[in-house]
């Protein structure tokens, strides 16, 4: 038996339901809307929201959602989660410890921890699956971790990979999957992130920055480096750059929107909408907010946008894949976590 201690790496992504029954979407749905990250109003008012209106309502049509993402591996997003981490721990070796957590639902960040301890793990590294930080995915990540490790009486120590926006490793992939479409054929592209209200880019502003200029989120800055917009900004110039693409060629969006209040804009649909609507046939559209593929890139960009899209007079989109489980990837994460 090897003294060796060894470090453990925890890959943590949003979550997906067990199964794409209204029953288990309902629960993940419960879980994850009532984290006071994600909808961060007064609490009664969240637990009244949830659990009256938005559970219930949408756990039916979101389930048809989830059939028609279901493949006989289950949820792409577990199911590339599962291949990737394998791929981690191969290539890392038998001095760390390699586990998968979903945020919500299963497999829980509380179980992946405590087989992390039974290890004897001296160091856990937290590696969130999201380049953009954001209250609402990292920081809620991050706050799970503390509170499952505030439960131990010895508490290791710990690293958080906060946000990485412009790796350079990331960015040269999402630019290879790009390449294997020809990009001269396309009247537009875009780069559809997922959204976020407003009001939480505002509470993490502590310079008085946000939201008051139309450009200020266009360049990342000491003032803004923890804004989700710009950091989304940063990653598609990246993209763009390694693509030679012209600023023309490419409109930055959100997509996702929930409830009335402004969310960051422009939205995706809309965006979608007017490029139809001005003779634009074919769009090529990137996901990098989502290192896996999802609901919201296999059914909402490559179902229910491309509709839209013929709807309004467009012809073709195409969807850039995510990273998923790519070797690359897999050699990426292990390379910056073993360093």
């Amino acid at each position: 038996m090897s003294n060796t201690a060894k470090t453990g790496i925890l890959i943590v992504n949003l979550g997906t339901p067990d199964e794409p029954k209204r029953s288990a979407v309902y629960r993940y749905l419960k879980q994850f809307l009532l984290d006071p990250r994600v909808i961060d109003i007064n609490p009664v008012a969240r637990n009244l929201l949830v659990r009256g209106i938005i559970a219930p309502f949408r756990s039916g049509k979101s389930a048809k959602a989830y059939q028609e993402l279901w493949t006989e591996n289950g949820s792409p997003l577990k199911y590339y989660g599962f291949r990737l981490v394998e791929q981690i721990q191969q290539l890392m070796g038998p001095d760390y410890i390699v586990e998968l957590a979903m945020r919500y639902q299963s497999p829980s960040i509380e179980t992946a921890i405590q087989k992390m301890m039974a290890e004897k793990v001296e160091k856990i590294v937290v590696f969130s699956l999201f380049p953009q930080y954001a209250s609402a995915t990292t920081g809620s990540v991050h706050e799970e971790v503390m509170r499952v490790l505030t439960k131990q009486q010895i508490i290791p120590s710990v690293d958080f990979i906060s946000n990485y926006p412009t790796w350079v490793p990331m960015i040269a992939l999402y630019a290879q999957n790009a390449r294997k479409f020809d990009l001269a054929s396309y009247d537009h592209i875009l780069f559809s992130y997922h959204g976020l209200p407003q009001r939480q880019l505002r509470k993490g502003d502590q310079f008085n920055h946000c939201l008051k200029s139309a450009d200020c989120c266009q360049t990342l800055t000491p003032t803004n480096q923890f804004c989700y917009s710009a950091q989304c900004y940063a990653t598609t110039k990246a993209i763009a750059a390694q693509l030679d693409l012209k600023p023309e060629q490419y409109t930055v969006c959100f997509q996702s929107r929930l409830g009335a209040d402004p969310w960051t804009q422009p939205y995706t649909v809309r965006t979608i909408e007017a490029l139809a609507k001005s003779g634009a046939k074919r769009l090529l559209v990137f996901c990098p907010a989502f290192t896996a593929d999802c609901l919201e890139t296999i059914v909402e960009i490559g179902s229910e946008y491309k509709e839209d899209f013929e709807k309004w007079g467009g012809e073709h989109i195409d969807l850039v894949p995510s990273l998923n489980d790519a070797p690359g990837w897999a050699s990426a994460i292990a390379n910056r976590l073993g360093s």
